[in-house]
């Protein structure tokens, strides 16, 4: 008989512990729905806030703003919900994303197929390609991306250009989430050879520093790239709201205006017809 009771309290216990665990799951798919985001008022985003010009701080502001930020801003009011943004390290967005810590993520982050595989993507709204910053008085010794072998190339661990980095042999210089002048006068004074990243961004971080011994390859360009927003896989409705706001930004101009706002006249939300390696 005791037997049977211990059988007994301990199915109880058992049973106590799947239904806890289930009801938190659920409560943890649950809090990043659109319905949840609505009846709370807010919506919560990721994004680094050192990421010149698409997330970062004015000089002597505490205000973030960006290419990315504006347009997440102008989201959130069409869809009539206020706006946080969380800022954080590129290589904490998606484990963020899918923890529930935010509902969405921004940050000049590529699609890719490894990725789709964690979260969803909205509807891209820039599209670009990689080039590589170098010496400018030697190119670093770099003739294509085959002569990465042995290079010290820098940047965040989880970027799609650090893969390309280890993919050709480079040795990863890996960056937490420093500020882009950071970046660029470690090269420039030879503690690192390369940064690969985005073209657009590449551009303006050179204008922005150009006393500094640095250039854009004249020779390498890779990987065409579309970039877009982050949320939960599976969060369909809250996906459906973006999409639907970000087509309504494109066909009123929106998404252009900004682009050429903080990218010097450059219109991203167009695809590039280039010859790539």
């Amino acid at each position: 008989m005791l037997k049977n009771k211990s059988f007994l309290f301990l199915l109880t216990v058992i049973t106590s512990i799947f239904f806890v665990t289930a009801c938190s799951s659920g409560e943890n798919s649950n809090k990043n729905s659109w319905k949840a985001i609505k009846e709370r008022g807010k919506i919560v985003v990721g994004t680094s806030g050192t990421l010149y010009p698409t997330s970062y701080h004015e000089q002597d502001s505490d205000e973030l703003t960006g290419f990315e930020v504006e347009i997440l801003k102008e989201l959130a009011k069409r869809l009539d919900v206020e706006i946080e943004f969380k800022e954080m390290g590129f290589d904490g967005l998606l484990t963020s994303i899918n923890s529930g810590v935010i509902d969405l993520a921004a940050n000049d982050i590529e699609i890719t197929d490894e990725r789709k595989k964690k979260v969803t993507f909205s509807d891209p709204y820039k599209y670009s390609y990689g080039t590589a910053i170098v010496r400018k008085d030697d190119l670093s010794g770099i003739k294509s991306l085959e002569d990465l072998k042995g290079k010290k190339s820098a940047g965040a661990a989880t970027s799609i250009y650090m893969d390309i980095s280890r993919e050709y042999g480079a040795e990863e210089v890996i960056y937490e989430n420093a500020t882009n002048e950071v970046y660029l006068r470690d090269v420039a004074v030879g503690r690192t050879d390369v940064i690969l990243n985005d073209y657009y961004l590449q551009t303006l971080a050179l204008a922005a520093f150009p006393d500094l011994n640095i250039t854009i390859h004249p020779d390498i360009r890779y990987s065409p790239s579309e970039m877009a927003i982050v949320v939960k896989k599976d969060n369909n409705e809250l996906l459906g709201k973006i999409n639907e706001v970000l087509k309504e930004m494109n066909e009123d101009g929106t998404i252009t205006e900004l682009s050429k706002t903080f990218f010097n006249g450059a219109d991203v939300s167009v695809k590039q017809d280039l010859d790539f390696q």
